[in-house]
Order: C-alpha cells, then structure tokens, then sequence
C-alpha cells in the first residue's frame, strides 16, 4: 500500500520494549513482514485471531509469543489485563487464493475499571451494538474511519458511521483511526477526519486526535489538536 505524503513519521527502532501487539487481520496495511521481523524480539505476546498465527511462526515469530484466538474468546496479559477477541465485518487473506482463509476480528481491552475497543477493520453492522452491551462502557473506542468508498460500504466504515458506532459501543471518547497512512481509496488525507469531527459535532461525542506519537492517559485530559493542518504535506 501507498503512504500518504506527511510529517512526523516514527520508526519501529524509536518504539520502547512492547507488552503485546493485538493483530485485527492479515492483510497487508495491518500486517506487514518487515514490520514484524523487527518488532517480534521487543514483544512479549502477539495476539492475533484464527489462523494468522501461521504467519507469524512461518517468519519467526516463537510459538510461545503467539496467542490466537476466536470471536468472544478471552485471554489473559499477566494479572492485570483481559483481552477478549471480538467480531467485526471485514475479510481476510494475503494473496488471490486465500480469502477468507483466515480470522478477522476487533478487539477489547480490559485493566481494572478501565476499558478500550480496538475496532481493526469493519464495515457498520449490528456488532457495534452487541459489543457494546456485552463489554461496555469504554473509556476510549478507536474506530476506522478511512479507506472508505460508496463501492465498498459493507467492509470499510464512513465517517459519519464511525461516530454512531461509538454510541452503539458507549464509548467515552472516540479515536479515530485508519485514515492517516496508508493511501487506500480515492479520498483526500484529511477528509476521513474531517468529516467525522462534523459528525462528532452535531451527536456532542468526544474525539481524541493524539499527534503521531503522542501519548495520553485514560483519566486525564484528551488530546484535542488538530495537528494536521499544520502538517507541511
């Protein structure tokens, strides 16, 4: 996949050493060879739905990093966390031949009182909602918002949709996700965001916008900024 032209890169070398890495599906922008031949020495867990575990073991990965998981199976992190694989609306595969071959999914994370929802990739269906009865409230959900197209609404969210989505799952905040990267459709860099801020206007739902690299705390302030105007690209 093509990136977008932007500032503010940050390289896997830059990463400190990584508790787990939650893996939606094998395809190529969420799952990336080079990225993971690299990343696997400074991860403790690696965990990934049906089926693409295989990949991980054919590059190197040690078995013993990797758990795999099905829809609403839970496993443990050390004592403190609970990640629960959770359903979304997507496909899978890395090549021609192999669609649907393996899993994909969305996650849940669970620490204590505090909740996140890692939605992957999905189109809008009726999971949001299940979810969100089931695991919710969520501090934070981080919901894709772009690659999307009139051509392919059942496996990519819109904008505005992703706002809903919060509300089904009764997120606290929203992060939106998956439309400052990589190059998918034929929108601009900044309209996925855009549009979902207008969105997230007119239904009063908070939006987290962290800059590339930043990090926040659940129980403090949400970073608002819209650095991306401000982006040279």
């Amino acid at each position: 996949p093509k990136h977008f032209e932007y500032d503010n890169r940050i390289s896997i070398e830059q990463l400190p050493p990584i508790d787990a890495i939650i893996i939606s599906h094998d395809h190529y922008d969420h799952l990336d060879y080079q990225s993971i031949l690299k990343l696997h020495p400074k991860v403790e867990k690696i965990f990934v739905p049906l089926g693409v575990g295989a990949h991980l073991e054919k590059w190197g990965v040690p078995v013993e990093k990797i758990v795999e998981s099905d829809w609403w199976d839970e496993s443990n992190l050390g004592e403190k966390f609970k990640l629960v694989c959770t359903p979304a609306r997507h496909f899978s595969g890395r090549g021609l031949a192999d669609r649907f071959s393996t899993l994909w999914c969305s996650w849940v994370i669970i620490s204590g009182n505090h909740r996140i929802y890692f939605g992957g990739d999905s189109g809008y269906f009726p999971g949001f909602k299940e979810i969100g009865e089931k695991y919710g409230p969520f501090d934070i959900t981080m919901i894709e918002c772009g690659a999307y197209s009139k051509y392919w609404p059942n496996i990519h969210i819109m904008p505005e949709e992703a706002v809903q989505a919060n509300l089904d799952l009764r997120g606290k905040a929203l992060l939106p996700i998956h439309w400052g990267k990589f190059n998918l459709s034929i929108h601009s860099w900044t309209e996925p965001v855009e549009r979902l801020l207008n969105k997230a206007d007119e239904l009063n739902v908070n939006i987290a916008t962290p800059q590339i690299g930043e990090s926040f705390m659940l129980n403090g302030s949400i970073p608002n900024n819209q650095w991306w105007k401000n982006n040279d690209k």
